[in-house]
């Protein structure tokens, strides 16, 4: 009722209406009866829905009439109070079942925006299919993935959501190879391809509006996590398709299967085995001469990660690839491919858990430097399931290396390795929630305000779940949204700049984000040259100036992310992409120049090198990318 009232109250409130709209969002504002005719009307349409013939026969009133403001009142309310859950993703037929639902939870004087319990109504779409869902699940490299993608290449239509852009590239470039054309969307690319009725995407990009034949979501086990797990419930809740196939691990299938009860959709489970071995050594590494070809050592901090680069290359028998989460994915791609490469000198491999998914490796054994990890809150045990996903990277069916092995630096790390390989991995119990931006709307009306913190805040603290899931977690949204408060930007702009993919616990990236922000905010539009000064970067020469140089990647690629959600205020996409480039290639130079190399051995970076485009680049210190940033506080 309480939306009810508010709308009502602003209709009422003056003969003038307001409306905006930013992204395909409507804004209800001080509505006389015309204006309910016109933002009703509007808001069908833009929810894709069929136009409502009977909203365009109603005759502009010469005066504000109760009378038909009346009349109108509860089908208006009714499909406002359908769409609010959609943040679009409802671009579907109202139909009676709907309206029938949400007239009578209407009447029942009962409404409560936090109430979360039955998040799969929010997906009429897919509510209309009774979907067959077929569960494939088993340990890492046991095919499980490859039964999926087998049905996705036979099917006429169809979308893969990865956790990665890599996986997705990956994929895309798979189908498009067999002649299934498939377009990449991701946050920060878009190829699309001619005639493509295929899509490969990352998952929080899934279109839950589109009808597929065939729909596949890798990882899922990923839905019980705390950041993105969110994600992952709203592509198996709202996925339009015949046949949805997940894939992940078998922790995964009780949850999976409470929660598509409420759907009606059929659920078959599918389990695999490994297809090759995986066995447990042992014995520790001991001395680090008994490095070999093949091997990955394993570590959680990027210093870590040099720290041992740099111990392994001074014994003078091994050159390393790196692999860890800050690293360009562009870089992170093209180390996997040279440690892959039998003509390449890169023949060890030293990674953070972000082997873990989404890049194909031929490794022959893993080792376990440590078994603790810090997780951004403190530092722990590394958990059973994090141990079987990296330990099961080695010995990947079909390479070189068709047995894996896992060991670790420490002995007094065995027991635990040892022991979780044989665990099964603890039951997956809830799934991630996040309100959508539709309710966080409404919500904000009702409270009389438009700042973002203490919505988020307020609405996460009053937010009612069903045992089944819970809400992400939001500390670095609600930091960002603390900052973007500061700002006079709508809801909606605040919004985005909160889910944007910067990184709240590195200074330039915040710098860069405030920049856009206050931008924004003063201009209306965000030039990079203003901000950002192409000609300044150059190849680091120490470890700090390589993590500075990540750090201006994570800009420019939060520059391209928002270009893509507000295309005419971030016009220079294009630039930014270059320059996005351009960090890549210097950072791979960095890594290049940084591994040791006895006189004689070829180089292991093929094509194009790097120092010819530095010649084109100006020398110039790093605090001079940001021009108009001032250092945040250490």
């Amino acid at each position: 009722m309480a939306v009810a009232v508010l709308l009502r109250q602003r209709a009422l409130s003056s003969p003038h209406a307001a409306s905006s709209c930013r992204n395909g969002s409507y804004y209800l504002g001080r509505l006389d009866p015309w204006a309910f005719r016109v933002v009703a009307g509007r808001f069908v349409c833009s929810f894709g829905w069929v136009r409502c013939h009977v909203f365009g026969r109603m005759p502009k009133p010469s005066a504000p009439s109760a009378d038909i403001t009346d009349q109108w009142w509860h089908t208006i309310s009714v499909v406002y109070t359908s769409g609010l859950f959609s943040n679009s993703d409802l671009h579907s037929m109202v139909n009676s079942t709907n309206l029938r639902f949400w007239r009578t939870y209407h009447n029942s004087a009962k409404f409560d925006l936090t109430d979360l319990t039955h998040p799969h109504i929010w997906y009429p779409k897919a509510r209309e299919k009774k979907r067959n869902v077929f569960l494939h699940v088993g340990p890492t490299n046991s095919g499980k993935t490859y039964s999926a993608l087998k049905r996705l290449e036979a099917s006429s239509s169809g979308v893969y959501c990865g956790p990665l852009r890599l996986l997705a590239r990956e994929i895309a470039q798979r189908l498009n190879k067999v002649n299934v054309p498939c377009n990449l969307i991701t946050g920060q690319e878009r190829d699309e391809i001619e005639g493509a009725k295929h899509s490969s995407v990352t998952v929080e990009m899934a279109d839950v509006t589109t009808d597929y034949q065939c729909a596949v979501i890798d990882e899922i086990q990923m839905v019980g996590c705390k950041s993105r797990g969110y994600s992952f419930t709203r592509a198996l809740l709202g996925l339009c398709s015949d046949e949805l196939h997940v894939c992940g691990d078998p922790a995964a299938v009780p949850l999976i299967q409470r929660i598509l009860e409420a759907t009606g959709d059929v659920v078959t489970v599918q389990y695999y085995e490994r297809l090759s071995p995986l066995v447990p050594l042992k014995s520790p590494l001991g001395s680090f001469s008994n490095i070999k070809a093949g091997d990955c050592l394993v570590t959680f901090s990027r210093r870590g990660i040099y720290t041992l680069k740099k111990r392994i290359e001074r014994e003078g028998k091994h050159l390393c690839s790196v692999v860890y989460g800050s690293l360009p994915p562009e870089t992170r791609t093209k180390q996997a491919t040279m440690f892959n490469d039998d003509t390449s000198d890169l023949d060890v491999l030293v990674a953070s858990d972000a082997i873990g998914m989404g890049l194909n490796l031929n490794i022959s054994r893993i080792i376990f430097s440590t078994m603790m990890k810090f997780d951004g809150f403190c530092n722990r045990e590394l958990t059973v399931a994090e141990i079987k996903q990296i330990a099961g990277r080695a010995g990947r069916y079909g390479s070189k290396f068709p047995v894996g092995e896992v060991t670790c630096v420490d002995a007094e790390d065995l027991p635990l390795l040892h022991s979780s390989l044989k665990s099964a991995s603890p039951i997956i119990e809830r799934a991630g929630l996040f309100p959508t931006f539709d309710l966080l709307s409404l919500y904000s009306r009702l409270h009389g305000t438009d700042f973002f913190h203490p919505v988020l805040e307020r609405f996460l603290e009053k937010a009612k779940l069903s045992p089944d899931y819970f809400i992400a977690d939001c500390e670095d949204m609600l930091k960002v949204a603390a900052i973007v408060d500061d700002f006079p930007l709508g809801l909606y702009d605040k919004y985005l700049f909160c889910i944007s993919p910067v990184d709240i616990r590195d200074d330039i990236s915040v710098q860069g984000l405030v920049q856009f922000a206050e931008n924004y905010a003063r201009k209306g539009i965000v030039r990079l040259k203003e901000i950002f000064t192409p000609g300044t970067l150059q190849v680091p020469k120490t470890d700090n100036q390589l993590k500075e140089l990540e750090s201006v990647h994570k800009v420019l690629e939060l520059y391209v992310w928002l270009s893509f959600r507000m295309d005419d205020s971030f016009p220079d996409r294009e630039v930014a992409a270059s320059q996005k480039s351009i960090c890549s290639m210097l950072i791979e130079e960095y890594l290049e120049r940084s591994g040791w190399r006895p006189q004689g051995r070829r180089k292991f970076l093929r094509g194009p090198q790097p120092q010819k485009l530095l010649q084109e680049y100006d020398e110039s210190q790093l605090r001079k990318y940001f021009q108009e940033v001032n250092p945040g506080p250490k």
